[in-house]
């Protein structure tokens, strides 16, 4: 992962490479490479994570299809 420093703004660009770990998921994974997980465990997870992203897949379906409201935008502030 590469990250640019601009006008020596090491500030930003440490943001800017946590957002993009974040993103990959590597925060997650040394949180679960921290410790040892039975395998029964890792199914409980693995079954849970795979309800979870069928049910994001089926409510964005629906969101297309008009038949869901879409999510509110949040305005930020700059």
């Amino acid at each position: 992962m590469q990250v640019l420093v601009r006008d020596n703004n090491v500030d930003q660009a440490l943001r800017v490479l946590k957002k993009k770990m974040q993103r990959e998921g590597v925060f997650r994974e040394m949180k679960m490479r921290s410790a040892y997980e039975k395998p029964s465990e890792k199914r409980v997870r693995e079954k849970a994570e795979a309800v979870r992203r069928t049910r994001k897949l089926a409510r964005k379906k629906l969101q297309r299809e008009g038949l869901l409201p879409s999510p509110k935008k949040v305005a930020r502030a700059r």
